[in-house]
């Protein structure tokens, strides 16, 4: 294969005003690309749901979720299976359409009128839990497929790298610790190595908001710790929101904890003030 095979109330909006993708490449032609610059973040908050409400075939995946992330914000977002997690995550990238609510990229860019095309290229970028590489391409290819550029064929064929690309690629190589492994086909890398080469590649997209879905599912316990330090080092830079289920894991990287159950936040802060939560301690740890 070559390069061209893969070618809250003070926080709510009412009180403050007077708001991962369909292809693979959210910058592939003839699509319509939203300007990143347009999303106002002057109120310190880049992502905004209110009263958001999905139901499917009469169950409620979501109900009346209410829930902001700040800017440069590392967020983890946890609860039992059936909290509404991942449709929650697909309300922010569009896959899914609310029944009732908003849900808005910074102060104007309303998602729910916004395609999954046009969300990637406003800055958000989705992980899933299972990583979606090329493997027979090295990690520098896949990196270079991944770059926000025109993906049209006759760029494809003739257009080179420049330095800046080059240096880019090389800049994120060393953020997810894929250094040494550049010219290495991504099918020989181990799991966990595969997991922080798709972050790599959104990284490639500078999205400004990042959801990660169970980063460390399978990894061992000195990939957890890599993947640790690898999401904490995003923040800042970039908004990161983490769906996990490995406590331990959250624990280790989190400031803020949110804790879904049936569809709506039951509990949001501190570690410390989760884990002694007794709401919380009766519907997610079985106690």
């Amino acid at each position: 294969m070559t390069l061209l095979d893969d070618t809250r109330q003070a926080m709510r909006r009412d009180k403050v005003f007077d708001f991962v993708a369909e292809e693979r490449f959210p910058f592939a032609q003839g699509r319509r690309v939203v300007d990143r610059n347009q999303v106002d973040l002057t109120k310190g908050a880049i992502l905004y749901l209110e009263d958001i409400s999905v139901s499917f075939d009469g169950f409620k995946a979501l109900n009346e979720l209410t829930l902001y992330i700040n800017v440069g914000e590392l967020r983890c977002i946890i609860g039992p299976n059936g909290a509404g997690k991942t449709t929650m995550m697909d309300v922010i990238t569009g896959k899914t359409r609310p029944d009732h609510g908003t849900a808005f990229f910074g102060q104007v860019m309303d998602l729910t009128k916004m395609t999954e095309y046009e969300i990637a290229t406003a800055g958000i970028g989705r992980k899933f839990q299972k990583p979606t590489i090329f493997p027979q391409h090295s990690v520098f290819q896949n990196l270079e497929l991944a770059m926000r550029t025109n993906k049209d064929v006759w760029t494809s064929l003739v257009q080179q790298l420049s330095g800046e690309q080059r240096d880019r690629i090389d800049e994120v190589q060393n953020i997810i610790g894929l250094q040494d492994h550049s010219s290495l086909e991504a099918e020989h890398l181990s799991h966990g190595q595969k997991q922080w080469l798709e972050i790599g590649m959104l990284l490639m997209q500078d999205p400004l908001m990042l959801l990660v879905d169970e980063p460390v599912a399978g990894m061992t316990h000195q990939e957890m710790d890599k993947t640790a330090e690898l999401l904490t080092s995003l923040a800042g830079k970039h908004s990161v929101v983490v769906v996990e289920h490995d406590m331990d894991f959250v624990r280790s990287i989190a400031n803020t904890v949110t804790v879904l159950h049936e569809g709506h936040v039951l509990a949001e802060g501190v570690m410390d003030d989760i884990q002694n939560n007794a709401q919380v301690r009766e519907v997610y740890l079985g106690e």
